[in-house]
This record gives structure tokens, C-alpha cells and sequence, in this order.
């Protein structure tokens, strides 16, 4: 069985992979670029997702099963995939502990005012009066209640928050009090919670859901943050409700054009904290993503298909 990367995994995992399943045949590319030479020979591809082509998976004369070592499958060429049946599985869960630890540590840093105080500290001001509040006991609307959603639930439970979760399913998963699963409760949700976090996927249900209709709704000593996907976010609404102080502050880790022009006006907000897209970003990131791909490929290699995190093609997430 072949198996080729174009993840550039790190040294380390690589020796691992090869010592774990040496009745495999490993090729680690640095990049596609370079990938694309040895992908016609492939029987499994490890790839971040984002290097893949229609002509690719064209090329790719006996791939059976592509691993995504991430989250996000939205530039994957699915329709290309389908027609050659072609297995896909990705690493939903592991960007739990990052993305969770930075929505508490976010929510933290505005309720207890961290960057006047860190002003405040450069300046010498010694300035008493800075506005501190808790989260504890508040209400957190989580939308995704998926992986990161639980865990985002889990650790809010510590400050004795009501929490309330939004998915597809109506599902009530662990450390939720609540759980929304139509649209059209959304308006009741925002206008309920102290925090709205978005852990929403790119997905056609999902574009541009939140806008004005929802932010109006929302009371104005709110937080809404969003790290989910940029794209489901009206940007132009969002910035008018933070102009027009429709809530308190927005925690912003993806956008709609990334990187964030210099020129959008959502840098210069006091009440906007703006953060480049490195909430899941963690020094195990990498491990985590090979060790669920271990687990999977022991099974694969006894001929059984029934993987963790299999993705629906027809859905593509």
C-alpha cells in the first residue's frame, strides 16, 4: 500500500509513521508541487486539504482514501471526488483543546479589560477605575455544538455558566443546558446569551446566516466572537452594529478576505478585538491529526471502511 503526504509533516512523525506500519510504502512530499509527480501511484493521501484539483484526483489512477488533516473541507474538489468514490475522512475533535482554551482566554481578556490594562501598564497610568466584569454565571450560546462546542461547554461549566448550544441535529449533547437545531430560533438565542460564539463551518446552509437580523437582537453589554468560518458572517452588518454599539465587543479570528485588509475599519475599532486566524493553533496539532490517522489506518489495512470521521460526499463537511 502507498500512502503519500503533501502535509510537510514534521521529522519526527514521519520516522513514527514508518516504524508503526513498515509493511507500508511512505513518500513525504514537502508540498503538492512536488507530490503531484508520485500521486498517480497513490493508494492514500495525507494532505491539508487545500492543495487538491479536479486534475489531480484525475490523476490519481488508484487513490482510495484521502485523509484531510484538518477541519475544513470547503476547497476540496468533492465533485471530482464522488465520481471516483474515493474515501475521505478528516480530523474533526482535535482543534477542541486550542480553540476552546482561546474562547475563554478571549472572553477573559475583555470582561477583566486586559489590553487597557496592558496600555495602561505601558503608559505608567495607574488607573483604579478600569471597568472589570465576570463571566461567571453569564449565559454562552455556543453555535456548532460539535467537538469544539462541547469543549467550549465543558470549560464554561467551571465558571458556573447556563450554556446553550445551536447544530443541525437537535442533539443535546454533554454540558449543554439548552440546544437549538432550526434557524429559525437563532433570534431567540442571540437575544438570550451573554456570549455568542461562532463555531459554524463553511457550508451553503451556513453563508452569510449571521447579519442584522441577529445582532439586533443581542443586549448590549453582549460579546459575539467568531472562529468558526468568516464566511458565515455578513462582515458589512457586523461592522454597522459595532459602529452603532448594537452590542459591546466583537472577537474576530476569521473574516471574510483573509489576511484582513489593512484598510477594513474592523482594526481601528476600540471594541473589537482582531486576532489572524490562530485560535486551533497548538504545538500538537500535528499529532493529534496522525494519531486519529493511525487508528484509521489499522483498520483500513484489515479491510474495514468504518473510519472515524468519514465524510459524507454528497455533503462535503
Amino acid at each position: 500500500m502507498y500512502i503519500l503526504s503533501s502535509a510537510r509533516l514534521r521529522t519526527p512523525i514521519k520516522e513514527q509513521l514508518v516504524d508503526t506500519f513498515p509493511e507500508m510504502e511512505f513518500y513525504f512530499a514537502n508540498l503538492m508541487d512536488e507530490g503531484k509527480n508520485y500521486i498517480h501511484q497513490a493508494d492514500i493521501l495525507i494532505t491539508y486539504g487545500e492543495d487538491l484539483t479536479d486534475e489531480l484526483i484525475e490523476k490519481a489512477e488508484k487513490l482510495k482514501w484521502i485523509m484531510v488533516i484538518s477541519a475544513g473541507l470547503e476547497k476540496m474538489p468533492f465533485e471530482a471526488i464522488k465520481k471516483k468514490n474515493i474515501l475521505v475522512t478528516n480530523a474533526r475533535g482535535i482543534h477542541a483543546v486550542p480553540m476552546a482554551e482561546y474562547t475563554i482566554y478571549m472572553l477573559l481578556q475583555t470582561a477583566k479589560q486586559a489590553k487597557t490594562l496592558i496600555r495602561n501598564e505601558q503608559d505608567k497610568v495607574w488607573n483604579r477605575q478600569v471597568g472589570m466584569t465576570e463571566i461567571s454565571g453569564k449565559t454562552i450560546g455556543i453555535l456548532g455544538a460539535g467537538a469544539i462546542g462541547t469543549e467550549i461547554a465543558r470549560l464554561a461549566k467551571a465558571f458556573s455558566m447556563k450554556t446553550i448550544g445551536y447544530n443541525r441535529s437537535g442533539e443535546k449533547g454533554s454540558y449543554f443546558d439548552e440546544i437549538y437545531s432550526s434557524p429559525n430560533e437563532l433570534p431567540e438565542l442571540f437575544a438570550s446569551c451573554d456570549f455568542i460564539i461562532n463555531v459554524l463551518p463553511k457550508t451553503p446552509e451556513t453563508f452569510r446566516l449571521i447579519g442584522k437580523e441577529l445582532f439586533i437582537t443581542m443586549n448590549k453589554d453582549a460579546i459575539f466572537m467568531n472562529i468558526g468560518r468568516g464566511s458565515t458572517v455578513v462582515e458589512e452588518d457586523l461592522i454597522q452594529a459595532l459602529e452603532n454599539k448594537t452590542f459591546a465587543h466583537a472577537i474576530l479570528d476569521v473574516f471574510e478576505q483573509e489576511p484582513l485588509p489593512e484598510n477594513n475599519p474592523l482594526w481601528e475599532m476600540d471594541n473589537v478585538t482582531v486576532t489572524p486566524h490562530i485560535s486551533s493553533i497548538t504545538p500538537q496539532y500535528q499529532e493529534r491529526a496522525i494519531a486519529l490517522f493511525e487508528d484509521n489506518l489499522k483498520q483500513y489495512a484489515k479491510g474495514s471502511t468504518k473510519l472515524t470521521n468519514i465524510i459524507p460526499l454528497e455533503r462535503g463537511y
